[in-house]
């Protein structure tokens, strides 16, 4: 067997920290052995027992809207226009814009040990598909280091706007994976649902919507979401994002609403950061965190991930790409904070979206692609607990990215 690089002494995510360490072997982009002594031949890299995990999976970001301040600043004083605010600088789009703030902000995702994303790419009117020509030539240019897929979906509304219509249609026939939406922004937001939907039949894509933000669960449309995932037999091809109304239900609602979820094969993706810097806004006191609980619908069979969702723009004007910490953010908020449950958030990042991305070649073992992130923890609780840096990134075998660990000047 002919290797072209070996990492050697490695912990292997999963295992406990005293478990013996072993060495990864990859040949022709795909991880070949997994065991301890393997033989030299080709590159040795040793990670003095370091973790190795398949690299982070980010499902929920919008790279076309990101670092957007220094022309479009969040509203004082908690004000909630944030929307708006994001929406009277589109129309100033340009590719070559789009393409420079995304892959800035891909560079650092990469850099924070993400392997797979996807973006979501809005193409309402006022934008037209500027961003969507930038994302594809960024897919093309950066496969080096992340496999980066498109959903498209109109952010302002869609009743009565035969443009954004089409403009989605066209993205679909250029070869978007997925289709999503924002019906809390639609006069029709029902109506809305059922378009999605329709198309994801028609061009045999996945859904992903942007889905019940909002302080309480007075009305959800969850429910829609899994009846007509049922009737067209798209389980485990649609998610949702956000679900901060999910927050404020009691437990026993709680877990009716994720066995439903869970028969219905729908995935919910936690967006801490964003959920964390909008919701709440209508109180002036003891403000509620609006972040849904993924530990807790896990628990009760719904696939969960934690995810990114907006860097340096009025909707979370913070962030650095780093996956892991927003995990670390994430179990801090939820008060999440066993070795099972921190495993759990580290799950949330990695296996979990895997799956809901089909993924079936993912994770530390032989015969998967060698998407490979080393990282300063011994394990994947250890990992969340510390917010871990990514010590070195690898995409089929290849090194993507290095971070040199920190050295103190002792006197």
């Amino acid at each position: 067997m002919t290797l072209d690089l070996v990492l050697r002494n490695a912990r292997v995510v999963g295992g406990d920290a005293g478990a013996p360490l072993q060495d990864i072997g990859i040949a022709d982009g795909r991880i070949v052995a997994v065991e301890a002594g393997l033989p030299e031949g080709g590159e040795s890299l040793d990670v003095a027992g370091g973790l190795v995990s398949g690299g982070l999976i980010e499902t929920h970001i919008h790279l076309d809207k990101s670092r957007l301040l220094d022309r479009s600043e969040p509203a004082p004083d908690r004000g909630v226009d944030h929307m708006r605010r994001v929406s009277a600088v589109k129309p100033g789009f340009t590719v070559e814009d789009v393409y420079k703030r995304a892959g800035a902000s891909l560079e650092t995702a990469i850099a924070h040990g993400c392997t797979h994303m996807r973006t979501h790419v809005e193409v309402d009117p006022n934008v037209g598909l500027k961003s969507v020509d930038a994302l594809e030539q960024l897919a093309k240019d950066y496969a080096w280091a992340i496999d980066l897929q498109l959903c498209v979906f109109l952010q302002e509304g869609w009743t009565g706007v035969p443009e954004g219509d089409a403009n989605l249609v066209a993205t679909l026939e250029r070869g978007a994976t997925a289709i999503g939406g924002a019906p809390s922004y639609d006069d029709d937001g029902p109506g809305q649902i059922a378009r999605i939907f329709e198309l994801a039949k028609e061009y045999d894509v996945d859904v992903d919507i942007h889905l019940d933000v909002g302080p309480n669960h007075d009305h959800l449309d969850i429910y829609q979401v899994c009846e007509l995932a049922d009737k067209l037999g798209w389980g485990g091809r649609v998610a949702v994002g956000h679900g901060s109304k999910y927050s404020s239900m009691p437990p026993e609602k709680l877990a009716d609403l994720g066995k439903l979820m869970s028969d219905s094969g729908v995935t919910l993706t936690v967006l801490p950061a964003t959920d964390l810097f909008t919701v709440g806004r209508h109180q002036d006191h003891s403000v509620m965190r609006g972040v849904a609980d993924g530990n807790a619908l896990a628990a009760h069979g719904v696939n969960c991930c934690l995810s990114t969702n907006n860097i340096l723009n009025p909707f979370t004007p913070f962030g650095d790409g780093s996956l892991m910490r927003i995990a670390n953010m994430y179990a801090n908020v939820a008060q999440r904070g066993t070795r099972d449950e921190l495993t759990e958030c580290f799950a949330m990042m990695t296996d979990r979206p895997a799956k809901f991305l089909g993924r079936e070649d993912y994770g530390v073992a032989v015969g998967n692609a060698a998407d490979l992130v080393v990282w300063d923890a011994e394990t994947a609780a250890d990992a969340v607990a510390i917010n871990a840096e990514a010590r070195f990134g690898f995409k089929a075998g290849r090194r993507t990215f290095t971070r040199s660990a920190v050295e103190l000047h002792r006197p």
